[in-house]
């Protein structure tokens, strides 16, 4: 026997993470790796709450009441940070109720003796009209964000969705007025017509990047200039697009209520067919990009346009199509507008959302799902704001600072994860998609 002494048994490892019979962790673990790597979920999620706070503070500080309690802050240090509460907390539960859910007009229905008296005085739309603000304004946030996301996922950058909304504006207006059909068929041709005219916008961006190699940035800028002034020259000319007796208002007949819209919860909400052709939108472009050969050539375009080539797609082919598809979403958002709340066009009509877009399929990721829950958000700000102002003399323009604000977390991961400590992310990172717009 030796003599020499057993050798000191080596430290155990530790035990290995449980994981299932396909070897992924157990559900509990992976919520928590996700949240301590900051995958683009919660990055998104901490995006928001970040953009929130900052926005609270800007509401606090600036109220003229809040800066008079916190010049006495050492006298009174209670009574300065309970007024900068006071200011942000009041105008986030305004644009809560002025978008989702008033507690008042709830106690309002509960008051009423008879549902029927209810439903006749409006009581009950009421309480549903902050839930259908919210869908009127997100609706052309959905199609227009829809088309950003499209070219974003096959690797162009589409800026010109103000040109190919008021591409899709016009026909659809003109169909509206100048068209006489039948109720239901005049309402589909119209939406037909918004798509065929902001697709021949976006069509026409992807001829000129395919046969001449313009870069679409440039070409979907100039585009929103010239389109812009067309629509001003439009409707400025009686026997065109302006309005009989306008005088210079630069506005359009209204359109036959024939084309109207459907309305879908009554005459009291102003919500509409549109928002659930919307939702239809991004349940096919979910299958488009995901399912669909077509999908699969954008994909693969926009991730290696050299790589598609070799394996012999067309390239050129394929941007057309995209931005065909992708101005034809604008256009949607366009005939939205015309047909479901404003009945007419003017010069304001096309208002911000080529911009809005940008920011919706940034900060839905340039995916469906992503995109609908962003444009939800967005028009919940926007519908909220009304009563935000009204009761508590906060600028709506806050509004506009917090999407700002949300954009610019967003698309700097780095910067949140730096914030809030989290792990460096896993290959394949949040932002890739996105830089994907500058052929980068």
């Amino acid at each position: 026997m030796s003599d020499s002494a057993p050798a000191p048994a080596a430290p155990s490892a530790p035990a290995p993470t449980a994981a299932d019979e396909h070897g992924r962790p157990p559900f509990g673990r992976a919520i928590l790796d996700a949240v301590l790597e900051g995958n683009s979920v919660v990055v998104t999620i901490l995006a928001i709450v970040t953009a929130i706070v900052l926005g609270g503070l800007l509401i606090a500080f600036t109220n003229s009441t809040v800066l008079h309690a916190w010049g006495n802050l050492f006298s009174s240090p209670g009574n300065a940070i309970a007024q900068a509460w006071d200011a942000a907390s009041g105008a986030y539960v305004a644009i809560f109720e002025g978008a989702i859910f008033n507690p008042h007009t709830v106690a309002a229905l509960f008051q009423q003796k008879s549902m029927s008296v209810a439903l006749h005085d409006g009581t009950v739309s009421a309480v549903f009209n902050p839930l259908s603000e919210t869908a009127v304004n997100a609706t052309p946030l959905i199609l227009a964000g829809l088309s950003v996301a499209v070219a974003f996922r096959a690797g162009l950058f589409n800026i010109g969705g103000q040109s190919q909304f008021i591409g899709g504006a016009m026909v659809a207006t003109w169909l509206g007025f100048g068209v006489s059909l039948p109720p239901v068929i005049h309402v589909i041709v119209c939406v037909l017509g918004g798509f065929a005219g902001g697709a021949a916008m976006g069509m026409l961006v992807g001829l000129l990047k395919a046969r001449t190699g313009a870069h679409e940035v440039i070409v979907t800028i100039m585009a929103n200039y010239v389109m812009a002034y067309l629509l001003s020259y439009l409707l400025s000319k009686p026997s065109l697009l302006e309005k009989p007796g306008a005088n210079g208002n630069l506005i359009s007949p209204n359109i036959a209520s024939d084309a109207h819209l459907p309305l879908l919860a009554g005459t009291h909400l102003r919500i509409n067919a549109g928002f659930l052709l919307a939702l239809a939108c991004a349940a096919g472009v979910w299958w488009l990009m995901s399912r669909s050969t077509l999908g699969f050539e954008f994909r693969t375009v926009g991730a290696n346009p050299n790589a598609a080539r070799s394996a012999g797609m067309s390239v050129p082919r394929t941007w057309i199509l995209v931005m065909l598809i992708a101005g034809g979403l604008a256009g949607l958002a366009a005939s939205t507008v015309i047909q479901g709340t404003d009945f007419s066009l003017n010069f304001q009509s096309y208002g911000t959302y080529g911009i809005d877009a940008i920011t919706v399929a940034l900060l839905g990721r340039a995916r469906p799902g992503g995109v609908v829950l962003a444009a939800l958000l967005y028009g919940a700000l926007h519908a909220g704001a009304p009563l935000m102002q009204a009761s508590t003399q906060t600028p709506v323009d806050i509004v506009q600072v917090i999407q700002a604000l949300i954009v610019m977390f967003v698309a700097a991961p780095p910067l949140i994860r730096a914030l809030y400590r989290l792990r460096a992310a896993r290959a394949g990172g949040t932002g890739q998609v996105l830089s994907k717009g500058w052929n980068a």
